[in-house]
């Protein structure tokens, strides 16, 4: 059971070639290379027009209570029950 040697890939890639046929294999293959450059080109494009929104705008800290808090509102603290 240790690793296989190249005759169990070339068998394991016939059966693969047999069963799915070699223009669904190219499609496939066409079809992932396409969705790796998109990923590629949005990981680029993202990296750039997040970069300066991120940097000039300061991050917002939340307060335990708003200054003008209503009375009518429900305080949605978790107790445990006793």
């Amino acid at each position: 059971m240790g690793s296989f040697s190249i005759w169990h890939w070339l068998i394991v890639l016939l059966v693969v070639v047999m069963i799915f046929g070699t223009k669904k294999l190219r499609n496939m293959g066409s079809d992932l290379g396409g969705a790796v450059k998109g990923f590629k080109d949005g990981m680029k494009d993202g990296a750039s027009s997040d970069a300066p929104a991120a940097s000039s705008a300061p991050a917002q800290q939340v307060t335990g209570q708003p200054a003008n808090s209503d009375k009518s509102a429900i305080d949605v603290e978790a107790r445990q029950k006793s």
